[in-house]
């Protein structure tokens, strides 16, 4: 039982150590973009760049070992803290309220769907990132390995059977 506090308790210290330092970084970066911009420009730079970090980080983690132990708290602290301390689901929300409520409404609905969509797309291309960094880490493909199975070479397998 006290082995499951400790690490209940390192948890908890790694996940709020990384959300401090992330949202220092957000705050500091949004300090860079005029409150009264029409385009939330620097929230969705901010929104993009950790949909890719995140994706990236937690494919690379999930290919390369078990989450336990010192890879488990540094992927909440970087992970859940960080990045998560870092991105900013509120403001986003806020900002599409705020274009919505205030006849901005072309604006705030193609900031919404813009948002998600080319944040799908971030975190696809750092799963992509992420992946190809874990081969290379792993030694299950080199560097311009697609990592797509030969389906040829399967059925010529399952026909010598």
């Amino acid at each position: 039982m006290k082995q499951r506090s400790t690490l209940l308790v390192q948890s908890v210290l790694a996940v709020f150590v990384g959300g401090v330092a992330g949202s220092f970084i957000r705050i500091a970066l949004s300090e860079l973009q005029p409150s009264t911009v029409v385009w939330p420009w620097m929230t969705m730079l901010i929104n993009f760049t950790g949909a890719f970090l995140l994706g990236c980080l937690l494919e690379y983690v999930g290919m390369t070992g078990e989450d336990v132990g010192a890879r488990r708290l540094w992927r909440l602290g970087i992970g859940t803290g960080v990045i998560g301390g870092y991105t900013t689901y509120s403001t986003f929300i806020l900002e599409t309220d705020t274009r919505l409520t205030h006849h901005m409404v072309l604006i705030g609905m193609a900031y919404m769907v813009v948002s998600v969509l080319v944040g799908l797309v971030c975190a696809g291309l750092g799963i992509a990132v992420g992946s190809k960094l874990a081969r290379i880490k792993t030694g299950t493909g080199d560097a311009g390995d697609t990592g797509d199975t030969d389906v040829t070479s399967i059925q010529a397998g399952e026909a010598q059977r």
